[in-house]
């Protein structure tokens, strides 16, 4: 998979502290994961090499809003999620309490996100892209490929991947900017999302792949 800042975007998902930050309501299973795999300093890499090579950054994050309490089932994570609170806030309209909180972004990636030109889309509400914008905001930067990263693997990146292959586009996974859950009645997550990565999409990398794949486009610039 050839990419280049013209055709390429880099998406990020949940890049939050409820699934990044050692005080989220889900440390206790991903953070082993994170520490072992370096997510957190993988991800910033990715962002840092991103935004100097000329990517368009977009985000699909993760908000849970006061009126999604009333949902009348779900799947056992999303149970999960709703009675930690993870990724709350007080309303679709509102940043109250936003700042510092499990729904705010981890604070080393502020810079990157805040800085006027990377593009947040509106909260996906499960685990996939269907009940966002993002879609829509990568076919109006006009790109076909995505380099994917993020949070978790085998929830919300797995199922980002499915979508976006399922909508046209080349999708490359690196696997070593997302970790998973490991719960002790559920098991390890990472390791069937990773072979999934490789059944389904288009390239599987290394942050380390990732890097030089963005660099080698500026040079050849």
């Amino acid at each position: 998979m050839d990419i280049g800042p013209q055709d390429t975007a880099f998406v990020v998902t949940d890049p939050q502290n409820d699934v990044l930050s050692e005080r989220g309501a889900a440390w206790g299973l991903v953070g082993a994961g994170i520490r072992e795999l370096g997510t957190v300093e993988h991800l910033d890499e990715l962002f840092r090499a991103a935004k100097a090579n000329g990517f368009d950054v977009v985000i699909s994050p993760h908000y849970y809003y006061p009126t999604d309490q009333g949902w009348r089932f779900g799947g056992p994570v999303e149970q999960m999620m709703h009675e930690t609170g993870m990724f709350a806030r007080p309303g679709a309209l509102s940043l109250e309490g936003f700042e510092g909180s499990g729904a705010d972004w981890l604070e080393q990636y502020k810079k990157y996100i805040d800085d006027g030109e990377t593009v947040v889309a509106s909260p996906h509400k499960v685990f996939g892209p269907e009940t966002n914008d993002l879609v829509l905001q990568l076919r109006k930067l006009g790109k076909t490929k995505v380099m994917l990263a993020g949070m978790l693997a085998n929830l919300c990146v797995e199922s980002h991947l499915r979508e976006l292959v399922e909508q046209g586009f080349e999708v490359a996974v690196v696997k070593d900017a997302t970790a998973a859950p490991n719960h002790p009645q559920l098991g390890d997550g990472y390791p069937g999302a990773v072979a999934n990565f490789g059944f389904v999409a288009n390239a599987v990398l290394t942050t380390a792949e990732a890097v030089a794949a963005m660099e080698a486009t500026h040079v050849r610039a």
